[in-house]
Formats: structure tokens, C-alpha cells, sequence
């Protein structure tokens, strides 16, 4: 199946979308219409009468917000072309604080169409996990050719690592990492508490970490790693999300005490190719989910982003609520990633991106029917 792009209402930007079953955070689950209106939704009630605008009849299918993963690589490793295609990590330093996903992500990588194609419309990407400290994540939309009109944050995160990839990657131990990023945030404190202070290329970039306005996004797989991590933001008086988590049912009374914490879970379909991943699974999830909010990701594309919404049908087989599983790719995403006020719910104001479906999404293995995109439907043709 594929789509093809075309504007509403012959190049208008008004459609009202009638009987549409509306499965969305904020929203009580029911039979809705959805007023779209310049690629904003602008009323979602019921029985709404056309006020001119084209009238798209939904026929009861599921209609949800467009899917949100926050936490990919996405067209930073390219499909199919090989490790010189791979722009994911810097390899030639440790700290690398002013490197931009946006410089790298190539939009036109055929992973983007897959991902809108499943109904995935917004993604976290952004530095791989070689690096303790490996640079700026950016909050995307899954659809355009140019990247600068796809970003709704161009750095929301700095991207941090703990475990064994930067300890093979730079022949350091756990002990190494650790007291290098401690100097590094030593140094960077300093550096944001300075009050006038010579410009650094490696240090400006961790002002706003510094001072709470943007979150360290620490990939952490083992028990020990996640409990390091904690350890050193409370230290720096950081935020910080949690990313992977794989083994974190090895210490999940301990991480129950800290709800405010955010856990993006995943990747958890597949093979466990390293020793840290020994807890990769959805029962994981599940047990992760309970008592508190969390985001379900893929690490596109250690799993393609089109499988994310069979990920989300998996944890819910191993007994995560499907409200729960359904606000861990849209809201709780959106809000990880700050661009909530945009994304991750069908809510008057916000983007008009949102997903059709014949069944209940997750519970059954399907295409789309249609996705739309800040108004705009990408129809389902044979």
C-alpha cells in the first residue's frame, strides 16, 4: 500500500471529518467530528455542521493522533547504503556537545515515508549512544524534503551515554565514563555561571542543560548504569530522561520511588545482541509501566519506525492498559520532547495530524487507512 499526497479541498485548508471514533489522550473515547482548518484542528465535538469546508465521512473508523517516538536515529543512518552512510556518531571524541542532528538527518531517506506511511507522524532523532556526551536531539515531523521545515525543535535534548558503548567505543571503563562526564558537567557549571564568559564551541551548547532548560537524554541499558545516571543528575541538579531502560525490572522498586523520572522503553523487539540487553522484552515494559507514564520507542533503526504501533500491541499483551500503551506514543512522547503544545492529542489548536484505522488500533495488525499531516491527507491507494 501506498500514499499519495494531495491538499484538501482542491489546494483549500478546511475539512470537517464526520463519524470518526476518536481513541486520543484528553479525550473521552467516543464518536466525534474533527474540524480542520489550516492545518490545525479547530473543534472536535459532535454532530458539527460543514461551515463550507469539504466533509470527509469517516464511516466510524478509529481515528487517533499521529504516532510519536521519541527516541530514533532516523535519516541519520542510512537505509541500506553501508557504514560511510552512517552519520550517527561522531567517532573522533568523546564529548561532542555541538554536534546538531539537523545538520545530518536526510529527510529523503525512504525510512521517512515508511514511518509516515504506518501513521508515525512526529519522532525524537538525533546522536547516536558512542559518545558520553554526543549532541543535540531534534524533534521532527516524519513528512517534507527539507529538514528546516520539518523541525518543531531543533535541539530539545543532549544526547548522553553510559555502558558499554562508549566503554568499547573509547577503551575506558564504567569508572572513566562516569568521571568524565562529572568533569564535564563540573566544567560546564562553571562555564553557565559565569557571567561574562569567552566564547566555547563545546560549552554553550550545555548552557541550557545547565541551567534545567533542556534535558541530558541518557541511553542506559544495565541496572548499574541507570542508577549512575540518576546518581550524577541529582549531583548537577539536572533534568534527564532515562532511554532504554532494558534491565531496569532489575531495580524496579527502587526506580517506582522516583515516578517523576521519565523512562523511554525499547527497543524491545528483537535479539539481544549485547550483554546489557539481558532484560530486553515487553514484560519489561509492562512492569515499567505500572504506577507511572512512559514512552514505548523503537531506536529507529535498531527496529524500523514503522513497527512502532506493533511494539505498543505487544506490551499490551503482556499486560500494559491500552490507555496507558496508547499515551506512550503520543502525549508522553510529545511532552518528553516539549513540542505537547503541538502534538500528541486530537485538542483544538493543535496540529491536524492523525491516523485512520479500520480496527482498534494495536490490538489488530493493519495498515492505516489514511494519515493526515498538518491537514494534509496522505490517501490510501492500491
Amino acid at each position: 500500500m501506498c500514499y499519495t499526497e494531495r491538499k484538501l479541498n482542491e489546494g483549500g485548508t478546511a475539512m470537517l471529518i464526520k463519524n470518526a471514533h476518536v481513541l486520543s489522550p484528553h479525550v473521552t473515547e467516543g464518536f466525534y467530528d474533527i474540524r480542520v482548518l489550516d492545518g490545525k484542528i479547530a473543534e472536535v465535538g459532535e454532530s458539527l455542521s460543514a461551515e463550507g469546508e469539504s466533509v470527509r465521512d469517516a464511516g466510524g473508523a478509529y481515528v487517533t493522533p499521529g504516532f510519536i517516538d521519541a527516541h530514533t536515529h532516523l535519516g541519520l543512518k542510512a537505509d541500506s547504503l553501508g557504514e560511510f552512510y552512517a552519520d550517527h556518531n561522531e567517532k573522533k571524541m568523546i564529548l561532542s556537545p555541538e554536534m546538531r542532528a539537523i545538520d545530518a538527518i536526510n529527510p529523503l531517506d525512504r525510512t521517512f515515508e515508511e514511518a509516515r506511511n504506518a501513521g508515525i507522524t512526529c519522532c525524537a532523532s538525533g546522536p547516536g549512544s558512542l559518545n558520553v556526551i554526543g549532541g543535540q536531539y531534534a524533534a521532527i515531523k516524519t513528512r517534507g524534503k527539507i529538514i528546516d521545515e520539518m523541525v518543531l525543535d531543533p535541539y530539545f535534548a543532549m544526547k548522553c551515554a553510559l555502558g558499554e558503548n562508549p566503554k568499547k567505543g573509547y577503551e575506558t571503563t564504567r569508572m572513566g565514563i562516569a568521571a568524565t562526564l562529572r568533569e564535564f558537567l563540573l566544567t560546564a557549571k562553571v562555564y553557565a555561571e559565569t557571567p561574562v564568559r569567552d566564547y566555547d564551541r563545546k560549552l554553550e551548547p550545555m548552557v541550557p542543560v545547565m541551567r534545567g532548560e533542556k534535558p541530558l537524554k541518557i541511553h542506559c541499558h544495565e541496572a548499574l548504569d541507570i542508577v549512575t545516571a540518576i546518581r550524577i543528575c541529582d549531583e548537577f541538579h539536572l533534568r534527564f530522561t532515562l532511554d532504554h531502560v532494558t534491565s531496569g525490572t532489575d531495580i524496579l522498586e527502587f526506580l517506582r520511588k522516583r515516578p517523576e523520572i521519565p523512562l523511554l522503553v525499547g527497543p524491545s523487539l528483537g535479539s539481544r545482541g549485547k550483554v546489557e540487553l539481558h532484560g530486553k522484552g515487553f514484560d519489561s515494559v509492562a512492569a515499567l509501566a505500572e504506577g507511572r507514564d512512559i514512552c514505548i520507542i523503537t531506536d529507529a533503526p535498531v527496529i524500523p519506525l514503522q513497527y512502532l504501533p506493533v511494539c505498543v500491541g505487544l506490551a499490551i499483551s503482556k499486560g500494559m492498559a491500552y490507555e496507558k500503551a496508547l499515551a506512550a506514543v503520543t502525549i508522553n512522547a510529545a511532552r518528553v520532547m516539549g513540542v505537547d503544545q503541538r502534538v500528541g492529542s486530537l485538542e483544538k489548536g493543535k496540529d491536524a495530524d492523525l491516523v485512520l484505522f479500520k480496527d482498534k488500533p494495536f490490538v489488530t495488525i493493519q495498515d492505516p487507512l489514511a494519515v493526515m499531516m498538518d491537514g494534509i491527507f496522505l490517501d490510501a491507494s492500491n
